[in-house]
């Protein structure tokens, strides 16, 4: 179920996303394998086997829509291919967008301590979008806004709490 609750967004300075199923509609380490690259042709994203790579419908729109709001933006994934996540994040045109990047295998709650240590953010001034119920938990107990989006962001979403 999606969280509809519009926030006071005054206290909130920091959103941050989950990447797989939340700003792109898949899971990196068991869908996709890189080297990522633009397809010479069409100039779309693919990965080594020519599959199309691409975001979440809606998922420009909310970075752009943050931006212009004036949030910082962070990223928080376990991934563990850490190169190819990097590499789709630049080839998508999002990297621009992020202030904060914690991408590697572990539990969300150090990606959120180190994100806490770099912007000097009490944990209460952050929120998080994931699809993944057991993050939404364990970044919760710190004190952040945690939001479930099962079917990945959306501009609505977004908006109506931001």
């Amino acid at each position: 179920m999606k969280s509809m609750v519009r926030l006071s967004s005054n206290h909130h300075k920091l959103v941050v996303f989950d990447l797989d199923m939340t700003l792109w509609p898949f899971r990196l380490d068991k869908h996709m394998r890189g080297p990522f690259s633009h397809n010479t042709s069409s100039k779309d994203v693919i990965d080594s086997c020519g599959q199309e790579v691409c975001l979440m419908e809606d998922s420009l729109r909310c970075l752009e829509y943050l931006k212009i709001q004036g949030y910082q933006i962070g990223v928080a994934s376990r991934i563990k291919d850490i190169s190819g996540a990097y590499q789709l994040i630049n080839l998508l045109g999002i990297a621009p967008f992020f202030d904060y990047r914690e991408i590697y295998p572990g539990c969300k709650k150090r990606h959120f301590h180190n994100i806490h240590h770099k912007s000097n953010l009490d944990f209460g001034e952050m929120i998080f979008f994931d699809d993944d119920l057991r993050n939404i938990r364990d970044v919760s107990s710190l004190g952040v806004t945690a939001i479930h989006v099962p079917e990945g962001i959306t501009k609505s979403i977004v908006s109506s709490i931001c």
